[in-house]
């Protein structure tokens, strides 16, 4: 197939573009002029090679998106690993939706048949600006007429790498409560991409929302932290935090927003660290009240404690950009 996407410069984008070069797509990839690139300092460029054309333009302008990005050509699918940065109201709403938005408009009007979106489990229970954006462009996209198939997967292994430099050089593992508030079945970028790929030829994975995780059961904060030190060979040393801390930090930010305006995307970064210390990113039992494990659907064969080794043997590095909460 000929495949539209945007976001291809992240870590999950990345391995999504390999993905669908290894499935024998045509990719072409929508992305920011040179020096505006979202990518981690450091991180692997992308480069075209065979199968991959590189576009330069901006996902707000629908204009560039049309002109720039499709130039009028035929597109057999869109896929979409697009996400902001902060998560912080301006950002979600101009890029979550807004932009995805303008994305859905230039694909239909290429001849798109099929929409594949990475979305995020947590939006299963809004209570932040990025959930109801994505929420908000999740909807449209099924009102769209076009084929499509909503990904929401559970924790990234970034976004649970962060404290592995800080035990590493000496330093407590931080976990909200006892530790054991919540729990993930978290999901590597290859296996999480190619659970995305296959959304293309799946008929099982097309006009679905599809929550997804990694192998393996349920982990809980202090699984991470018991495991990290058993890796490095040491007695655990593990500092418990009050979830009300972020809660209190979240609630004197948006009080002092109100006078002091640009307070409100720190207040909302508050808001997002309180959310994920205190609500699990597995499947949401709504008529139980519940998250459920056992029903989060699993992917893949790499685990967070595989990647954990690799970090700790520096055969890996983790691009944390605004992941890093610790």
């Amino acid at each position: 197939m000929r495949i539209f996407m945007v976001g291809a410069t992240g870590t999950i984008g990345r391995a999504t573009v390999r993905a669908l070069i290894r499935h024998g797509h045509d990719v072409v990839c929508f992305r920011r002029p040179p020096g505006q690139s979202a990518s981690s300092p450091g991180s692997p460029a992308l480069q075209e090679e065979a199968g991959i054309t590189v576009r330069r333009g901006h996902v707000t302008d629908p204009l560039s998106i049309q002109r720039d990005g499709f130039q009028g050509e035929r597109f057999d699918a869109v896929v979409s690993c697009m996400a902001s940065r902060t998560g912080a109201p301006k950002d979600a709403w101009a890029i979550d939706h807004q932009a995805h938005v303008h994305l859905l408009e230039a694909a239909q009007a290429s001849g798109v048949t099929h929409f594949v979106l990475l979305s995020a489990i947590c939006v299963q229970k809004p209570k932040l600006a990025f959930q109801h954006a994505k929420l908000a462009f999740e909807r449209q996209l099924m009102d769209s007429g076009l084929t499509w198939s909503i990904v929401r997967p559970t924790a990234f292994f970034k976004s649970l790498s962060g404290q592995v430099a800080r035990v590493m050089a000496g330093k407590p593992f931080l976990v909200f409560g006892d530790g054991t508030l919540t729990a993930c079945k978290p999901i590597s970028d290859d296996d999480l991409a190619e659970y995305l790929a296959g959304c293309l030829i799946d008929g099982d994975r097309q006009e679905r929302v599809l929550p997804i995780g990694g192998p393996g059961e349920a982990i809980t904060p202090l699984h991470q932290a018991e495991h990290l030190f058993a890796l490095l060979g040491r007695e655990p040393r593990i500092r418990h935090v009050p979830p009300a801390l972020l809660g209190g930090i979240a609630g004197g930010l948006g009080l002092l927003a109100r006078v002091i305006p640009p307070l409100e995307a720190r207040a909302e970064f508050a808001r997002i660290g309180h959310y994920y210390a205190t609500e699990s990113m597995l499947l949401w039992d709504e008529e139980a009240g519940r998250y459920d494990a056992d029903a989060t659907p699993s992917t893949g064969s790499e685990t967070l404690f595989d990647y954990y080794g690799k970090l700790v043997r520096d055969e890996a590095s983790v691009e944390l950009g605004e992941h890093k909460v610790f």
